[in-house]
């Protein structure tokens, strides 16, 4: 299974993608969504974006989202119980097998890797991500 789709971040964007992928899990449809918003809430609304799904080796989903802003790397917050956003990440972390952030020269891809059936307990494990004091959290592959 793979699916690519080039689109513009947009608020009209992200039901339209969860409707595109409706046949899959919905921690993977979740995970995509909140990507998805990231970019339009830190990088800006009609920003280009490639979304992948695929599927990985040992038959669970990876999600990738890819934007044209190297420099803006996603920031793992701790999230109260009344603050109304900065908890996409979270879920995402908490979801997610392990996640992380591919950088290139001109665009970074946000990608995580779910489990096939769900969420299997154990501890999710972010790669090339920046934790809220600011320092790298980068684990080896």
């Amino acid at each position: 299974m793979t699916l690519e789709l080039a689109l513009l971040a947009t608020p009209q964007a992200v039901p339209e993608l969860r409707q595109r992928l409706r046949a899959l899990d919905h921690d993977v449809r979740l995970c995509v969504t909140e990507l998805l918003t990231n970019v339009i809430d830190h990088l800006g609304e009609g920003t280009p974006v490639t979304v992948r799904v695929t599927g990985t080796p040992r038959e669970g989903t990876r999600v990738e989202v890819t934007d044209p802003d190297a420099g803006a790397l996603p920031v793992l917050l701790p999230a109260t119980g009344t603050a109304e956003s900065g908890r996409g990440l979270a879920l995402v972390d908490a979801l997610a097998l392990r996640w992380g952030v591919d950088q290139g020269p001109d665009h970074k891809t946000v990608w995580c890797e779910l489990p096939a059936g769900g969420h299997r307990p154990g501890a999710p494990v972010a790669e090339n991500a920046v934790r809220p004091d600011g320092r790298a959290r980068t684990l080896a592959r």
